[in-house]
């Protein structure tokens, strides 16, 4: 690709890029993705995070990372690095919330080991 072409050109801009076939398949949003997309109309609502700043954050992800990442895990990776950027959020609070998430899953799994 030409300097021209990397200046022009996003990493999640992906048009005319040769690649595989595109499987279009209607599928039933699981449930984290569901609440991600209710976050980012939540976020928007109370003017914490708009549309344009998370496209933004998410073509700040860069190439390897937007491949690696499915879309909504992309959201919530561009949310986060957005409310670290405005001091909303800082990696501890969410290392804090993650190991309370993973403890009650825990303490739910040994209460009902079932289901």
């Amino acid at each position: 690709m030409s300097s021209e072409g990397l200046v022009k050109k996003l990493p999640n801009d992906i048009g005319g890029d040769a690649s595989g076939k595109i499987e279009r398949v209607e599928h039933e949003l699981l449930p984290w993705e569901k609440r991600c997309h209710a976050l980012a109309d939540v976020l928007d609502f109370h003017k914490i995070i708009n549309t344009e700043e998370k496209r933004r954050g998410v073509e700040a992800l860069g190439s390897e990372m937007i491949g690696k990442l499915s879309y909504y895990e992309r959201w919530i990776v561009a949310f986060a690095n957005i409310l670290f950027q405005k001091g909303i959020l800082t990696p501890s609070d969410i290392a804090t919330k993650m190991a309370e998430v993973e403890a009650r899953a825990a303490r739910q799994l040994k209460s009902h080991p079932n289901g």
